[in-house]
């Protein structure tokens, strides 16, 4: 059962990881939120690699590091990306959309020719298809009588935007782009020594993003609105040290992999009830067609 336990630690750390980082970046008069968020993130990230390198026996290099740079540099500029979108829409939709790169990078790979998937992969890939167009027009053709009568008890108000819809998708552009790089470098890397790499160079970016949040653009840091970024930096951290041992379960990870790819689920349930989002039945239509399908993959990746 300890693979179980693993699998669901891992779905509440990333669900709550996206509550919080929510809570972090939702605030629409703070124009750095964003930045400050991968400070927060690279803090964690970089005691947590520190920890790996001192305390295991990880074959770390600087080459490693430049190796793997392209790969952490699109996953960053994805986590980035997304955590700029958490300003303008709902973490309910964002998260589901978010979740999609994984059936994306599948495709990618059929492309590339490197995978050919079994038919009820196919079908997941059209259930996040259609999951993710139909939110996007349900997103944009909704009446704003009724968006305005359905945010009354939110915690956060938010207007019509392709821009709002625009920033989860490209997240889920970039992530995907980010997870089939992460497929060929891996072929020839340690994924210890990767990951590693990849916690330093966020740790770097961060350090880039408070240097030009707090000395170029003057902006200042209060404790109680960082306090929820890092605390979703924490769980993003504790989510993610989780999964790796979850799915090192071989014999399991074909009930591993779709209990934690159902995490969005739970982000879609933390969003209603602590942030007091309520969405309208298209929405959960749409949102239901999307987790079904990322399930769906998840089972097949065993």
């Amino acid at each position: 059962m300890k693979w179980f336990v693993l699998s669901i630690v891992a779905l509440l750390c990333w669900s709550f990881s996206d509550l919080f980082s929510k809570i972090g970046c939702a605030d629409s008069k703070d124009k750095h939120s964003a930045l400050k968020m991968v400070t927060a993130v690279g803090v964690v990230m970089g005691i947590h690699a520190a920890y790996t390198l001192i305390f295991t026996d990880v074959e770390f290099t600087f080459k490693t590091m430049l190796i793997y740079l392209p790969v952490s540099l699109l996953y960053i500029s994805s986590m980035t990306i997304g955590y700029v979108g958490l300003r303008f829409i709902e973490l309910s939709i964002s998260s589901p959309i978010c979740n999609s790169s994984g059936t994306l990078a599948s495709i990618i790979s059929i492309i590339a020719g490197m995978a050919v998937l079994a038919k009820a992969q196919y079908i997941a890939i059209a259930l996040v298809a259609v999951g993710i167009v139909g939110l996007s027009i349900a997103e944009m053709t909704e009446d704003d009588d009724l968006r305005a009568a359905r945010q009354s008890k939110s915690n956060y108000k938010y207007t019509k935007s392709v821009l709002a819809i625009l920033l989860p998708i490209i997240y889920c552009l970039l992530d995907a782009l980010g997870s089939f790089a992460d497929s060929l470098v891996l072929e020839r890397l340690d994924e210890d020594a990767a990951n590693t790499s990849y916690e330093l160079t966020f740790l770097i970016c961060g350090i880039i993003c408070f240097i030009y949040v707090k000395f170029i653009k003057k902006d200042k840091y209060f404790p109680k609105k960082e306090a929820p970024k890092y605390i979703g930096a924490a769980f993003e951290t504790a989510g993610q040290f989780a999964y790796i041992y979850a799915i090192a379960d071989s014999e399991h990870f074909a009930l591993s992999a779709p209990i934690i790819s159902a995490y969005c689920a739970a982000s879609v349930l933390w969003g209603r009830i602590f942030l007091k989002e309520k969405l309208s039945w298209k929405h959960y239509l749409c949102i239901l067609l999307t987790v079904v399908g990322i399930v769906i993959m998840g089972v097949y990746d065993g």
